[in-house]
C-alpha cells in the first residue's frame, strides 16, 4: 500500500511540476535568473566560477526536468490512447484493428498507413468525403460502385 501511495505522490508531483514549469510565470522567473546572472558577470570578472554557477544550475535542473516531464507525458499519452481506443471501439463503422495500435511494431504501423493511404485515395473518388468509414467498408463500397457501373454501362450499351 505504501508503494502505491508513493507512486501516486510522484505522479501528482510530476504532473504539477510539468504544469508549473510550462507556465508564463515559470518562464519569466527563469529569464529573470539568467538576466540576474548576466548582470552579476562584471562583479565577478566573468570568472570561471561565475560561469560554473549557471552551467551547473541549468544542467541539474534540465536533468531532473527531463524525468519529471517524461513521467507526466507518459501518463497523458496513456490517457489519450485509452480515450481514442474507447472512441474506436464504440463507433460501429470504425475499424477495430486500431484499438491496440500503440502495441504494434513500426512495420505493422506502416502497413496500416498504406491502408489509410488507399482509403484516402478511394475517398477522393467519392462524391462525398463522408461516404466511407473504414478500410473494409471503403473497399466494399468501391467494389459495389464498380459493379453498378458495369451494369449501367451494359444497360446503356443494350439500348
Amino acid at each position: 500500500m505504501k508503494t502505491s501511495n508513493n507512486k501516486n505522490f510522484f505522479e501528482r508531483f510530476a504532473t504539477r511540476v510539468a504544469e508549473a514549469t510550462g507556465s508564463t510565470i515559470a518562464f519569466i522567473l527563469a529569464l529573470s535568473v539568467v538576466i540576474a546572472w548576466a548582470v552579476t558577470g562584471p562583479f565577478f570578472n566573468f570568472s570561471e566560477n561565475w560561469q560554473l554557477v549557471i552551467n551547473t544550475g541549468t544542467t541539474i535542473i534540465t536533468f531532473l526536468m527531463v524525468f519529471l516531464i517524461q513521467k507526466a507525458q507518459n501518463k497523458d499519452s496513456l490517457a489519450i490512447q485509452l480515450k481514442l481506443n474507447e472512441l474506436v471501439a464504440s463507433h460501429e463503422f470504425a475499424s477495430n484493428r486500431l484499438v491496440n495500435v500503440e502495441g504494434m511494431t513500426e512495420e505493422e504501423l506502416h502497413v496500416i498507413k498504406k491502408y489509410y493511404i488507399k482509403l484516402s485515395e478511394m475517398t477522393m473518388q467519392e462524391e462525398s468525403l463522408q461516404q466511407s468509414h473504414s478500410i473494409d467498408e471503403a473497399q466494399q463500397n468501391h467494389a459495389l460502385k464498380k459493379e453498378m457501373e458495369k451494369h449501367r454501362s451494359a444497360h446503356i450499351t443494350k439500348k
